[in-house]
């Protein structure tokens, strides 16, 4: 999947710019504190009231995009269906909101300035010197701008990463600072502030929050809410004093509580009346149906019928933001099924070192291979998909874990020894996994990336699991199965479930004798609790089956 060049040139206003709304949510005092979900719920609550809304996040950081950051470092690198590799948070919002954004919806400082510079050496300032302000700013308000049209919103949500008083996100906080000059009464800010307890007094501290008040009043910005993470709910003299201090209505300071699962947010808001708040102040319609569906949805998470373990097997496991997608994917299945699966972390790179700690994998119910790049904790990842076919435990391997899946048929049904990816040893005698044609170049962007079509077979697990012939899911990967090894590992048993269209590409294939599916996709990406993963939830199922036996 290609992604176009960004273009971001102001078109003729339309009738419904002048009415469309905005709600920019800025963090302070420290990162963390969950925007990205503050945000989802927000949109959540407004999308329940008949309004239509879409998302934006800037990122200061000056990477174009995610797609060479580590994900030790930064989380999950998420993929969106034009090709996009961007922040989380972006799969927050897909996940809470339903919509399929793209390349407009992720803005970094490294992507705008870019944008910048290239405009200024085509001459597109007529010869100006070129500045933070106006011009820089300019540009971001029609890139926010941009977005609302592209979508058709209502309201545009503007989540700004980092926190108040970042040099980084200074410009973009100037930006929607003008935005809110220019477009009177069809602006509101949204602050989401800490609010510690000292142990050694038991009170809830707010003169943090006053001072990060003051510094964003400081910058031309009066937040018009002031949302409150702390360890327990926010006690009303608490409630009083933020609303004294900072300017605001004791009603519009909300309660951001610590909740079984993010989902309940944005009932949490709701509870405390998010949506009337709103409406009052940008004038909008609230004739929705509200959050019953969603509610309905959330409670298959906080009443599980079942608990079963899941391992996740791989070598980011010390940071889970590395596989969030993965651990949302198996709420929204679970939510489906009533059941809770619970995850055991299991470190691949602690495997190779000391071969008995694969009996860990004796307390899970599934094994789960996720992706990953590059050969350490591999040999462990092999080890673990191994016992769970031979001891007929459910297996799901995406991406890497599906090449890797190959990999240990091959050295162990097809006696191809020391079979392997050219990835983690390009010198193999068999390489079953190799790399994509003309993916020898930079890192970033190079790879198979986005949505991508292909065409199940009928009769296998992996048709079951969807229900049709012809899908689509998110790709993000640079080896492929190897065509020249293809009727070997068949003939030995391996089922070839799923290719694309032309049938070139091998997307999923599949044991014979018990479940275990591996997909060249990352359908972890397209999940939401509303509209579960197929493959997650039929490996649930396949768990508890197991299970019951």
């Amino acid at each position: 999947m290609q992604r176009t060049p960004i273009e971001i040139e102001e078109e003729a206003p339309q009738g419904d710019d002048k009415e469309r709304k905005y709600i920019v949510i800025l963090g302070s005092l420290m990162s963390g504190l969950g925007k990205g979900i503050v945000s989802s719920s927000v949109g959540k609550i407004l999308q329940s009231r008949g309004l239509k809304v879409v998302p934006i996040k800037f990122d200061g950081y000056l990477n174009v995009d995610c797609g060479t950051m580590n994900p030790f470092r930064h989380g999950e690198v998420f993929v969106l269906d034009d090709g996009t590799e961007c922040d989380m948070d972006l799969g927050t919002y897909e996940r809470f909101l339903g919509l399929d954004l793209n390349n407009y919806n992720n803005v970094t400082g490294g992507k705008i300035l870019r944008y910048v510079i290239e405009k200024e050496r085509r001459g597109g300032y007529l010869g100006v010197d070129v500045q933070i302000v106006p011009h820089l700013t300019n540009e971001i308000k029609k890139w926010i701008r941009k977005v609302g049209r592209d979508f058709k919103a209502e309201v545009v949500l503007v989540e700004v990463g980092g926190t108040v008083g970042d040099l980084e996100n200074s410009y973009f906080i100037e930006a929607v600072r003008q935005l809110a000059l220019e477009n009177p009464g069809r602006v509101m800010f949204v602050q989401l502030t800490y609010v510690p307890t000292l142990s050694a007094v038991g009170e809830q501290k707010t003169k943090p929050t006053q001072h990060a008040t003051r510094l964003l009043q400081g910058m031309g910005i009066q937040p018009e809410m002031v949302i409150c993470r702390e360890q327990e709910r926010l006690t009303a003299d608490a409630r009083k004093k933020i609303s004294l201090f900072c300017n605001v209505p004791v009603e519009n300071v909300i309660d951001d509580p610590d909740c079984k699962t993010i989902y309940e947010v944005p009932d949490v808001f709701e509870k405390q009346g998010l949506s009337e708040i709103i409406a009052g102040k940008l004038n909008l319609r609230t004739d929705g149906p509200g959050l019953k569906a969603w509610d309905e949805k959330v409670a298959g998470i906080r009443n599980p019928k079942a608990t079963l373990t899941i391992g996740i097997t791989g070598k980011y496991t010390a940071l889970k933001d590395s596989y969030v997608s993965i651990k949302e994917a198996l709420v929204h299945a679970g939510a489906e099924l009533h059941c809770d699966a619970e995850l055991k972390w299991i470190e691949t790179t602690e495997i190779e070192q000391d071969k008995s700690k694969l009996k860990q994998l004796e307390q899970c119910d599934g094994i789960i291979v996720p992706g990953g790049y590059g050969a350490r904790g591999t040999e462990g990842k092999i080890m673990c998909i191994n016992w769970a076919r031979t001891n007929k435990v459910p297996f799901l391997g995406l991406c890497f874990g599906m090449q890797l899946a190959v990999v240990e048929y091959a050295r162990n049904v097809c006696g191809l020894e020391k079979a392997n990816s050219t990835e983690i040893d390009p010198e193999t005698k068999h390489p079953v996994i190799h790399i994509l044609p003309n993916q020898t170049g930079a890192l970033g962007g190079t790879q198979r990336l986005g949505a991508y079509p292909a065409k199940l077979v009928k009769g296998t697990r992996t048709y079951a699991a969807y229900g049709k012939a012809e899908i689509s899911e998110r790709h993000r990967h640079r080896w492929e199965f190897n065509n020249d090894y293809r009727e070997r590992l068949e003939k030995a048993g391996l089922v070839i479930s799923g290719t694309s269209p032309d049938g070139g590409i091998v997307e999923f294939v599949e044991w014979k004798d018990s479940f275990g599916i591996g997909t060249q996709a990352h359908p972890e990406f397209k999940s939401r609790l509303e509209s579960p993963a197929p493959l997650f939830v039929a490996f649930l199922k396949a768990v508890m089956g197991r299970k019951k036996k």
